[in-house]
């Protein structure tokens, strides 16, 4: 595309190059290009020679002319009416199908009513398929110029009378007949038992019929106490539908959707769309997306339900529809909202185990170009809820990077939907728990820390604690583990602060308070940023700390944890005078001495390095002690998960050196043991 303004010799030059490149082009696929003015209709002439297949469908502009390039984006243009829609301009008189002498089928669907249809397509001779979905037709004569060619004709949500059946009934070498409508609301034609018993008499040649979205007079069906007896046939003698009783043999496809047809038990086709059951939703959905996604929407909708109150049989091909929808149309809201939803309790646990590897990823890249492209909230809530059908982080982990970035953007709102941000933190949440710290240090540097302590500020602001605060602080623990930067960013972004305030507004909140302890435990554990807690407002809070008895043991070990990392630099760096270090680590002794230590945890340790560092020492015996304590506690409660942890990592020689050590305390010793 040329820039606004370039001039028709930027433009030309554009053409030149399209038509040298596609010189033989033979099929041309433009549906809903609603940017396409007719400066593309010149460029299509180039083509008459060669092409065959032409698709225009809902290309409401091409037929006017408009200043800019042949492809500008209406947002771009200049030209902008009252309701902000790009404005059309006069209309395009001198393009002809003069010449189109290759083409067969052709789709011009949503053409305006502007041009005159009779007098567009008077030159093509050779056309056997035509879509004239939506289109005005003033007459129908014209039709009949393929009487004896055209074998596709489609006439969605085009007025039907009297005129037109009687010329559509002309055309008898049709194989496929489409005289749908998107609904039963304002049409005033009602499909009568002897309009439909003529077409399928005179169409002797059809396998495809769409009746779609017409009302139906109740003498069409078979009383039920006359149908046929048995499983539902697809015999047209034993049609519970009279007109269908004259076909020779049963039709591959009737279109049945939105009409009191598809309700009946024997119907001669092999291929039905309708509402009555999962087969014929599906076969819906299959048959509407690409040019009728107001029908698809509404079959999407029906399979939501199927899938959430009774049980989706054909679940493979039901994904395949749904991801098809929503790849097909990316921008049509209605579309995303349903097709999302459907995903969501189509990958359920309920249906997990039918789902490859491959499918379930597929799911995925739909969810998170939903994502991308609405930041509406039922979208973005339904998108949320599907991924948490997932194994978090294993199977988001090849679009790790961009799912972060997302759910990171949903939070970066002041005020966000709380059902969406609560789903988003435990997602962030669940992704930087157990994975590799060069996946935490890629989302720390995406802003993730400070999103996630500016949650902390607004409910705090809100004076409230709730799940969000509470997966927002755990998320900080598991970001932090084993990666010094993202400790950094903490303190940087006034993290200190903000524990200490929630300490002080939520001074009961058990799952809160071990949360924060966690994280200052991954921070306490970078030599270079301890000194940034090694105050005296952080030691006597820490202290005080020891004492909590909230969540079993944790946030006292937590603290306990916290305190023996600074205790291991030595007294030489406790510049304060108040608390003492003795009369602190005093505290310490007394807490561990107090802990059950068969007591289960509510703790996952990915490494021990940090704890193993503060055995073979003399500076804090209790650091020691603290260390060995926890070994012993997770070696002795979980011994299949931590005990091949702790010799991997060479935990045995460094307990032998607590053993050989005269600073270690008997008790340590007796542990190590």
């Amino acid at each position: 595309t040329g820039e606004e303004g370039g001039g028709m010799g930027h433009l030309e030059l554009i053409n030149c190059i399209f038509v040298y490149i596609f010189q033989d082009l033979i099929e041309l696929h433009l549906p809903y290009c609603d940017s396409l003015s007719s400066r593309s209709l010149m460029t299509l002439t180039s083509f008459r020679e060669t092409l065959v297949s032409l698709c225009l469908f809902r290309c409401k502009n091409i037929f006017y002319r408009k200043g800019g390039p042949t492809l500008a984006c209406p947002e771009d243009s200049e030209d902008e009416d009252e309701d902000g829609r790009a404005s059309r301009q006069n209309l395009e008189t001198d393009f002809s199908f003069h010449g189109f002498n290759r083409l067969r089928l052709l789709n011009l669907g949503s053409l305006p009513a502007d041009v005159k249809v009779e007098n567009l397509l008077k030159p093509l001779k050779s056309i056997t398929s035509l879509d004239l979905s939506e289109v005005h037709l003033q007459g129908t004569a014209f039709l009949t110029q393929w009487r004896d060619r055209l074998a596709s004709l489609v006439l969605y949500n085009v007025d039907l009378s009297e005129e037109l059946v009687g010329t559509v009934l002309e055309l008898v070498n049709l194989r496929h007949l489409d005289i749908s409508r998107e609904s039963r609301r304002n049409t005033k034609f009602k499909m009568t038992k002897e309009v439909l018993t003529v077409i399928v008499k005179r169409l002797v040649n059809l396998v495809s019929l769409d009746i779609s979205g017409h009302i139906m007079l109740d003498n069409c069906t078979v009383p039920h106490f006359e149908e046929a007896l048995g499983r539902p046939s697809t015999e047209p003698c034993k049609s519970s539908l009279y007109p269908f009783q004259e076909l020779k043999r049963p039709l591959q496809f009737l279109g049945l959707y939105d009409t009191t047809l598809c309700n009946v038990t024997h119907i001669p086709a092999y291929k039905v769309t309708g509402s009555k059951n999962e087969e014929q939703v599906l076969n819906a959905i299959e048959a509407y997306t690409e040019f009728r996604p107001e029908l698809a929407h509404r079959a999407i909708n029906q399979l939501f339900d199927i899938a959430r109150i009774q049980h989706c049989s054909q679940l493979l091909r039901a994904l395949q529809l749904v991801i098809a929808a929503l790849k097909c149309h990316k921008y049509d809201k209605s579309i995303q909202v349903t097709g999302s939803a459907a995903l969501f309790y189509l990958t359920n646990t309920e249906y997990r185990s039918d789902q490859s590897v491959r499918l379930r990823r597929e799911v995925i890249q739909v969810v998170l170009n939903g994502m991308e492209q609405y930041q509406e909230v039922t979208v973005q809530r339904n998108c949320c809820l599907t991924l948490c059908n997932f194994s978090i982080p294993e199977e988001l982990e090849f679009q790790y990077s961009r799912v972060n970035q997302l759910l990171l953007k949903i939070l970066e709102p002041a005020r966000q939907d709380e059902s969406i941000q609560r789903i988003a933190v435990h997602l962030c949440n669940a992704l930087v728990c157990q994975v590799d710290n060069h996946h935490k240090e890629a989302v720390g540097k995406m802003g993730f820390v400070k999103t996630m302590l500016n949650l902390i500020q607004k409910k705090l602001h809100d004076r409230t604690c709730d799940q969000v605060m509470e997966f927002s602080w755990s998320a900080l623990w598991n970001i932090t583990d084993e990666t010094p930067d993202n400790c950094q960013m903490f303190l940087n972004w006034r993290g200190m602060s903000l524990f200490l305030e929630c300490l002080g507004e939520f001074p009961d909140k058990q799952e809160l308070h071990r949360n924060m302890l966690g994280l200052l435990g991954n921070v306490a554990e970078v030599k270079s940023l301890r000194p940034q807690l090694l105050t005296p407002q952080f030691i006597t809070v820490f202290s005080y700390l020891l004492e909590s008895k909230a969540d079993g043991i944790e946030v006292s070990y937590n603290a306990c944890g916290v305190l023996s990392h600074i205790m291991f630099d030595g007294p030489e760096v406790w510049a304060m005078e108040e608390p003492k270090r003795d009369a602190v680590m005093d505290r310490m002794w007394k807490a561990i001495q107090s802990w059950d230590v068969s007591s289960r945890r509510n703790i996952n340790y990915r490494s021990f390095e940090p704890i193993l560092r503060l055995l073979p020492q003399g500076i804090a015996p209790v650091s020691q002690h603290w260390a060995t304590w926890a070994l012993f506690n997770l070696v002795s409660v979980y011994r299949d998960k931590y005990c091949p942890l702790l010799i991997k990592e060479g935990g045995v020689s460094l307990l032998e050196k607590v053993l050989e050590l005269e600073s270690s305390k008997p008790e340590t010793k007796e542990m190590a043991r």
